[in-house]
C-alpha cells in the first residue's frame, strides 16, 4: 500500500497531495477540487481531524463567525477585496467579468446547464453531471440565465 509523502487522483479530478500511511491519507495534506478550491487538514487514518477550506478566490471558509454573504453584508468576495464598482457598473458574479453563458443555457455555479438536455458541463464544456428534477426546477427559478438583461436606473437628465 501506499505510504510516505505522494499525490493521488480520485475520478472525480480532485487531487490530493500529502502524506499517506497504509494507503490512506494520514498526516497534513490537501485536497484540491478541479473547481480551484481546496481543502487542507490534518488527516488520520482518512479521516480530517481539524481542516480548512479554501474556495477559489481564496475566500477561507469560517465555521464560526462566518459573516459572508449573511444577509447584512450581500457584496460579493471580490467586492470585499477590492471594493466596488462606480455607479452604473453593475458586477454579477463574483468573477468578474463573469463568465459568458452559451446561448438557451444557464450558469449554475460550477458550470453552464442545458434544460433541454438536462445536463450540467464545466466552464470547459466538460460533462459534470445530469440534473435531476429537483436541480432543474432549482437551476430554472434560481440561476442566471444567457438572456437576462440587467436593467440599470438611469438618471434623470
Amino acid at each position: 500500500r501506499m505510504e510516505g509523502f505522494g499525490y493521488y487522483e480520485l475520478p472525480t479530478g480532485t487531487e490530493y497531495r500529502g502524506s499517506l500511511w497504509d494507503g490512506m491519507f494520514h498526516g497534513p495534506g490537501q485536497l484540491l477540487f478541479p473547481g480551484g478550491g481546496g481543502y487542507r487538514a490534518l488527516w488520520v487514518r482518512g479521516v480530517p481531524t481539524q481542516g480548512k477550506f479554501t474556495f477559489a478566490d481564496g475566500l477561507e471558509y469560517e465555521e464560526e463567525k462566518w459573516h459572508y454573504c449573511d444577509g447584512y453584508d450581500r457584496r460579493f468576495y471580490t467586492e470585499i477585496c477590492s471594493g466596488f464598482k462606480p455607479p452604473g457598473i453593475p458586477q454579477l458574479t463574483n468573477l468578474d467579468p463573469p463568465k459568458i453563458i452559451p446561448e438557451g443555457c444557464y450558469d449554475c455555479g460550477d458550470g453552464f446547464y442545458d434544460p433541454k438536455t438536462r445536463v450540467v458541463v464545466n466552464y470547459k464544456r466538460k460533462f459534470l453531471r445530469n440534473a435531476d428534477n429537483d436541480e432543474h426546477e432549482w437551476i430554472l427559478r434560481t440561476c442566471r440565465k444567457a438572456w437576462d438583461i440587467t436593467t440599470e436606473d438611469k438618471p434623470k437628465p
